[in-house]
């Protein structure tokens, strides 16, 4: 058994020094009214003032605290580099807060284990949804045309670029994020448009998130080590054509966590509910994967929800709860605007995980073992070597959990 120290998530959050409750929705959405300040140098912005267009290469630096208080977009052919343990504060309460990072442009987000980049609420009580979130536009393809709009922050995505370069993100930790413009959009923690293979995205932890985790639109970019932690929506998602591997995925509810949406799921799969022969088709593969709902209040409806024309296929798959926590479905394939495909190899589950939802294929099976989640006498939770993810890759945030 390895051993995995939960404790709450609070210990985690970065102190904030200021709170505010007003609302500007201007930018938030498709119609972005806020980027009207040129960053044209390096010393041409204000870091507790820190927003509008960056027009050249710039640099952040950890010995500088910043305040993000409205949109913050990197366009086409300049650079935004991040130094390694930088702290980035969004002004909370507002929907047009947020960092973008439009096709031809990059991010350089090269945090390590002993000093990550942290992007968190300025909030000195922080919720989710605080703030907008990490939103980054790439050239591959999309199954929703040649081109298209993402549904916040108004950038062009999609393309024919499947090695598409956006940068680099690594050793990065999302909190609050998923401010909620309308009915139809939403900010997740990160959101990643048709991102390609020569993008670096690996060590990545989303906390508190009011919309999805992490989700990706399309993109063949291949993700090493995810953490999505008290998510309101779904913990892993993606549709459009999504074709690259996410390695290491560990999603998780805390006891405590009792503010859901009506249908979360640990992962949703879509490829295109218009025309499920659309192409690119979603064939991503998850290998190593760890869906836990600690929560009695609030179910996750489904453990892998996959549907749509989305064939996916996971290796080293875990489904666990304590208690009376549960799943609704375990596995769903069926939908109304097309079945989905699942094949799962190396599948475990313990506890409350429902039953699967067939509509469309589900190749494997599941075995049951009733140890893999164990509780010690500190209220400590273990689960067993090699089943699902490994924990153990997400120790430089220094997350822990107690049951």
């Amino acid at each position: 058994m390895k051993t995995i120290k939960f404790l709450s998530i609070c210990a985690l959050s970065v102190l904030a020094f200021s709170c505010s409750s007003d609302d500007d929705n201007n930018g938030g959405g498709n119609d972005n009214k806020k980027f009207d300040l040129e960053i044209d140098a390096q010393d041409d912005f204000d870091a507790q003032d820190f927003k509008g267009n960056i027009n050249t290469n710039i640099k952040l630096s950890a010995s500088t605290e910043y305040l993000l208080t409205g949109p913050l977009k990197v366009k086409s052919g300049n650079t935004l580099t991040i130094e390694a343990g930088t702290i980035i504060k969004a002004k909370s309460g507002r929907t047009d807060v947020f960092l973008a990072v439009e096709q031809g442009a990059k991010i350089e987000a090269k945090g390590t284990a002993a000093a990550p980049i942290r992007f968190t609420s300025d909030a000195s009580n922080p919720a989710p949804g605080d703030w907008g979130g990490i939103v980054v536009a790439g050239k591959t393809p999309t199954n929703k045309g040649a081109t298209a709009e993402t549904e916040v922050a108004g950038l062009n995505y999609g393309g024919t670029d499947t090695e598409d370069n956006s940068g680099t993100l690594s050793y990065v930790i999302a909190e609050y994020t998923g401010a909620k413009i309308n009915g139809e959009q939403e900010f997740n923690g990160i959101s990643l448009y048709t991102i390609g293979t020569k993008t670096t995205i690996n060590n990545i932890a989303v906390f508190n998130g009011a919309d999805d985790g992490v989700e990706f639109f399309g993109g063949t970019v291949n993700v090493e080590n995810i953490l999505c932690v008290n998510i309101k929506d779904d913990m892993f998602d993606f549709t459009e054509g999504y074709t690259g591997k996410i390695t290491n995925a560990f999603g998780v509810r805390e006891k405590d966590f009792s503010d859901a949406t009506e249908d979360p799921r640990g992962i949703e799969g879509d490829s295109n509910g218009s025309n499920t022969a659309a192409t690119p088709v979603s064939k991503p593969t998850f290998e190593n994967v760890t869906i836990i709902n600690l929560s009695a209040d609030t179910a996750l409806k489904s453990g892998a929800e996959i549907r749509r024309g989305s064939e996916v296929t996971i290796n080293n798959l875990f489904f666990g709860t304590v208690g009376t926590a549960s799943f609704g479905n375990r596995i769903d394939t069926k939908d109304d605007k097309g079945d989905g495909t699942v094949t799962i190899t190396g599948a475990v589950q313990q506890g409350n995980v429902g039953e699967d939802k067939i509509g469309g294929t589900i190749n494997g099976t599941f075995t049951t073992n009733d140890n893999a989640i164990t509780i010690g006498a500190d209220n400590v939770v273990s689960i067993a070597n090699g089943v699902g993810a490994d924990f153990s890759k997400f120790s430089w945030t220094n997350y822990t959990v107690k049951n």
